[in-house]
């Protein structure tokens, strides 16, 4: 599969790792490094980008992979919320944030009307990557998608601090430090 492409129109996109919203051009070549998640990392000139799945239209020539079958189809449960999760990915890094270790807690509350909330504790292999609120919003709205789920938030905390020791069986295969 041919990696490099032409952007067809102009594309919002997000500057890894500072998280700053730019446009990328329309006739700009872009090198895409990884797709996951349904989001694109693309590399040009001027550093390295993530377009969202919404707008990868833009660029030419580029079919993205079939996702997962979608976990909002099923019952909610706890699975469905990890599950969900696995969904979303650090831009840098080809391993959902559940591997790399990133999410600490889940809280599900049921409310009166058969619906739930969650909320959702996660930190980032870095302190100061502005790519942070990018990937919690990527995990709420996964969550939020979920069946009878009613308000989902994600919150970014510091304390433990992550270490690469935090990455599951399946990451360090994937990453291949076993």
């Amino acid at each position: 599969m041919n990696q490099e492409h032409t952007l067809a129109q102009d594309c919002p996109a997000t500057v890894i790792p500072a998280g700053d919203k730019v446009t990328l051009r329309a006739g700009s070549q872009v090198f895409i490094t990884q797709s996951l998640g349904g989001n694109v990392t693309v590399r040009t000139e001027g550093g390295l980008f993530r377009v969202a799945r919404e707008h990868t239209g833009a660029i030419a020539g580029y079919q993205p992979k079939e996702l997962a079958a979608d976990v909002a189809a099923g019952e909610f449960s706890e699975a469905a919320v990890w599950e969900a999760m696995k969904g979303c990915f650090d831009p840098e890094i080809p391993v959902n944030i559940v591997d790399l270790g990133l999410v600490y807690d889940v809280a599900i509350e049921r409310i009166a009307a058969g619906t739930h909330t969650v909320e959702v504790k996660m930190t980032l292999t870095a302190p100061g990557c502005g790519m942070g609120p990018v990937i919690a919003e990527d995990a709420r709205s996964k969550i939020a998608a979920l069946p009878t789920v009613e308000s989902a938030k994600v919150h970014i905390v510091w304390d433990p601090q992550w270490t690469p020791q935090m990455i599951s069986d399946t990451g360090r295969k994937i990453l291949g430090l076993e």
